[in-house]
């Protein structure tokens, strides 16, 4: 899905990655991400948000929370938002500041005084009985916390094994309820995913739940809530901050951004963000028929891989779908022509959209590129953990 794209306007993380395997620095199912291209990633970002009026909160699920990207692109943005718990820790022993927790996952209840006690500037709740519970902790801490209200995506419009919040027509009676809890204050609105890219163009439009959480946010002001924050999360991008400011919105969560992925990017070499990942594997067998099986491990199912490059020959070979419901062991290239050299143990690089978190895959952060010096700093689990 970006392999064009990686070789167009990144070759030396190519040529790096290629070389990092060869010389045996890295194993096979192994991201190798370009710090320097994440960092000015950030920087772009930052600069059209405040152009803009905007603020941002940064997600880290999506480079498979690494501490060292973390901590370059909070230099740019200082703010995360967390999509669980133990991203959230992650985030914070990597120096970040918190922005919004709960979203996409609500707090564990007996996780909030931990995370409460680092004072979010938001927290998320789906519903009255979370926010009860941040209420409770946050008075036993001694303050009242922000909240942001969740709201019940469009039908049609939510992702599965993301469901909950309130629905738009019971907001008004969840707020004069949660308006009686002490330890929170009703501080704006969010929904998800807000805006996403169209298919063929890429071009980012707001989906219906951006109008929900537009008209959220007016229902509270109604009650007199002043100072609404509208979150207004997913494939937040220099290309989409724009829509965001028009339309009311007053922070975006930018993931994949950051790492020049969103499908936009996928399609449009001349967006600002440069990419700055790339997936290094390696052959592992040939099968009788020719085909050529890498090992696995770093796959995700929502990709759309299409193509593999083999830097020894140069040769690009186009990869087979597999059923999401299969685990990953290898993944299959199609048989090149009569003639070619493929051998066991060649690099194979690919480029694609991920969630390095949900992968078993190990991340290799690469300084020094931008000035033509490469160098490997660390490598990491998918979870961010040292190895």
């Amino acid at each position: 899905m970006f392999l064009d794209s990686l070789l167009a306007r990144n070759p030396g993380l190519a040529d790096a990655a290629a070389d990092l395997h060869r010389r045996g620095e890295i194993p096979p199912d192994t991201y190798v991400i370009d710090l320097d291209a994440v960092a000015g990633n950030a920087a772009l970002l930052a600069a059209e948000a405040d152009r803009l009026g905007l603020s941002l909160w940064f997600v880290a699920k999506q480079f498979g929370r690494n501490p060292e990207v973390i901590e370059a692109v909070s230099r740019s943005i200082p703010r995360f938002a967390a999509i669980d718990a133990d991203e959230a820790r992650i985030l914070h022993a990597a120096g970040a500041r918190p922005g919004n927790l709960g979203h996409l996952v609500q707090i564990p209840h007996r996780s909030l005084p931990e995370l409460l006690a680092w004072r979010p500037e938001t927290v998320t709740v789906y519903d009255l009985a979370n926010a009860r519970a941040v209420s409770e902790a946050a008075q036993r801490l001694g303050f009242v916390q922000d909240v942001l209200v969740r709201l019940e995506g469009a039908p049609g419009a939510v992702y599965p094994g993301q469901e909950g919040g309130v629905p738009l027509a019971v907001l008004d009676k969840f707020a004069e309820e949660a308006e009686r809890l002490p330890g929170i204050r009703l501080a704006g609105v969010t929904a998800f995913p807000c805006v996403l890219c169209e298919p063929g163009t890429g071009a980012p439009a707001a989906t219906p739940n951006f109008e929900l959480a537009r008209q959220a946010r007016d229902l509270l002001a109604a009650r007199g809530h002043q100072d609404l924050k509208l979150s207004a999360p997913s494939a937040t991008s220099v290309a989409s901050l724009p829509l965001l400011a028009r339309l009311g919105a007053t922070h975006g969560e930018p993931g994949h951004a950051l790492t020049g992925t969103t499908p936009l990017h996928a399609v449009d070499p001349d967006q600002p963000e440069r990419p700055a990942y790339v997936y290094v594997t390696e052959v592992a067998h040939t099968l009788a028929d020719g085909r050529p099986a890498v090992f696995g491990g770093g796959f995700y199912a929502r990709s759309h891989i299409e193509t593999a490059l083999l830097p020894r020959t140069g040769l690009r070979l186009p990869v087979q779908n597999a059923p999401a419901e299969n685990i990953d062991y290898y993944r299959l290239l199609e048989a090149p022509e009569a003639g070619s050299d493929v051998r066991a143990g060649d690099t194979a690089l690919l480029a694609f959209r991920t969630q390095i978190f949900v992968t078993r895959s190990t991340v290799a952060v690469v300084a020094g590129l931008s000035a033509g010096k490469p160098r490997l700093t660390g490598l990491y689990d998918a979870r961010g953990r040292a190895l």
